[in-house]
């Protein structure tokens, strides 16, 4: 509805005796809050997905991207940002990262990556997402109404028509949310009711792993320990009867598979006959054959291709797989996880590279010709490192001389400007356009950047405002860049709610308003 069509719907509704309520400012605050519910963004960022996903079935140059956010402030931030300097929020979703999660946000203080933290700050943590991304609209909004004021005081028709078809048209900053719900916080119950708590938050896209629950790590940690298809199956159908109950028809599963790392399991897999999943799960198990049935105490036997073998069992009571087997059992994870309801896959990798994922990915396609991954573009890889050793592999393959180069320290500095680093920085610079056209990547997000921003960004303030540049260091590194560039955070009064308030405490008392930006504000110094 345009906005002067809802003031004409507005005007209908307001009754004589409502002094002072007015059809344009009641439309102004409508407009300032579009989604009224959790389940309304829910339901309208799902569809942009699924328009997303369809789109890149038919073009995989139109990938999509996101970054981990440990705080609403954050995401709005980067929202705000996107719409700055690309004119749209096209393709570009948020990461809500469990693992910034347990580091930041939990009460118990920073943890690992290891779903100690408390669930209920998952949920928590999208609302508040949200929560700043409609703050975002409305304070934008906002300032395009101050505009139009402005513009008919001034008996600007031209301009009046321009801002009025620019709120028409307004993009919201509010995007899909891909949200980690780890292991799923305990059984498929737990699941569930997490599920729709995050589900009710605004999260259109959960991801969820094969990791057992009480045992998970962090995917770049070892000791991971997986669980049979079958209990993972229940989590993912625990997740779409949250989507079904809750009238978000098309939510997204996202099913990770950490089997690439993971060497142990917990359970021998129930199999009713062979060659059922239960069976394909339990042929990965390291076992040795059982001469003496005598000599086993208190052990587990399973008969593989009529022989009685045993399981290798840890004293952790946790059984191995075989050395070897990471790669198959990532892929029969990924087409069990599809032909059971999931709708994206990711596969945790120990590096960043491109024909190790395709590798896997080309197999799932064999049978899921549509199958697409969401990949972590992780921090935890050493990307210098990495690329320039596959540069140098690559060159040794190929005849070249690297005897110049020591691939043991190729991170050193002074390789910066050497072929081959420039060569891997090129290669790292269109990793996410390649692997999307060579390895099925539909969205590729940062797990958690924004934590080593904010730690990098503090390092160097407190360097120098601490040091010889004093108030310089923050003025100079700080405040004239945010000025010079744009950065609409400059005026922190206004991006904390400084201007909706003065609005509509004009609304709510008229001429006798006291608002708080009048010429004494000392944010009017970055008027220009």
């Amino acid at each position: 509805m345009s906005y002067q069509n809802l003031i004409e719907d507005v005007g209908k509704i307001i009754r004589p005796d409502w002094t002072g309520v007015t059809a344009e400012a009641v439309a102004r605050m409508r407009l300032q809050n579009r989604f009224q519910t959790g389940l309304d963004i829910a339901r309208y960022t799902a569809a942009i997905m699924r328009r997303d996903m369809e789109a890149y079935d038919g073009d995989p140059s139109k990938y999509t991207q996101s970054l981990g956010c440990w705080h609403g402030f954050i995401g709005q931030q980067k929202l705000i940002s996107i719409k700055k300097h690309f004119g749209t929020t096209d393709r570009r979703y948020l990461y809500l990262s469990g693992w910034m999660v347990a580091a930041l946000r939990s009460q118990f203080g920073p943890l690992p990556d290891q779903s100690m933290h408390e669930k209920t700050s998952v949920p928590a943590l999208i609302e508040e997402l949200y929560t700043f991304l409609r703050q975002a609209d409305a304070r934008e909004i906002g300032m395009m109404f101050r505009e139009i004021d402005v513009a008919r005081e001034a008996g600007d028709q031209v301009k009046e028509k321009q801002l009025l078809q620019a709120v028409d048209n307004y993009q919201t900053h509010v995007v899909p949310v891909i949200a980690d719900i780890d292991a799923g916080f305990g059984n498929a119950e737990a699941t569930y009711l997490l599920a729709k708590k995050m589900i009710e938050a605004g999260a259109c896209a959960l991801q969820i792993e094969n990791q057992v629950s009480d045992e998970k790590q962090c995917g770049h940690q070892d000791g991971k320990v997986t669980v049979p298809h079958e209990d993972f199956v229940a989590k993912i159908r625990a997740c779409r009867f949250a989507f079904l109950e809750l009238g978000i028809d098309d939510g997204i599963i996202v099913a990770r598979t950490d089997s690439l790392g993971a060497g142990l399991t917990k359970q021998i897999a129930f199999s009713r006959e062979p060659g059922d999943i239960g069976d394909l799960y339990n042929s990965f198990l390291d076992c040795e054959d059982v001469d003496n049935l005598a000599s086993l105490n208190g052990d587990v036997i399973i008969n593989r291709n009529g022989k009685m073998v045993r399981p290798k069992r840890l004293a952790s009571n946790l059984y191995q797989f075989r050395e070897g087997t990471g790669a198959d059992r990532c892929v029969l994870d990924c087409v069990n996880a599809l032909k059971n309801g999931a709708d994206l896959l990711w596969i945790e990798t120990e590096k960043p590279h491109i024909e190790q994922i395709a590798a896997m990915v080309d197999r799932v396609r064999n049978v899921v010709p549509n199958a697409k991954l969401v990949y972590n573009n992780s921090p935890s890889f050493n990307w210098t490192l990495n690329f320039r050793q596959q540069v140098f592999d690559a060159w040794q393959k190929q005849g070249k001389d690297v005897s110049s180069y020591d691939r043991a320290k190729l991170m050193s500095v002074d390789y910066d400007d050497t072929p081959i680093g420039l060569e891997a920085d090129e290669k790292i610079r269109t990793f996410q356009r390649d692997a999307s056209a060579r390895a099925g990547i539909f969205h590729h997000l940062i797990t958690l950047p924004t934590y080593h921003t904010a730690a990098l960004s503090t390092d160097n303030l407190a360097k120098e405002y601490f040091g010889d540049a004093g108030m310089l260091g923050y003025v100079s590194n700080v405040q004239r860049r945010e000025i010079r560039e744009g950065i609409a955070c400059v005026k922190h009064q206004n991006m904390a709610g400084s201007d909706l308030g003065d609005d509509h405490k004009e609304y709510f008392a008229g001429e006798a308003a006291l608002k708080a930006g009048g010429t004494h504000n000392t944010m009017n110094q970055f008027a220009a």
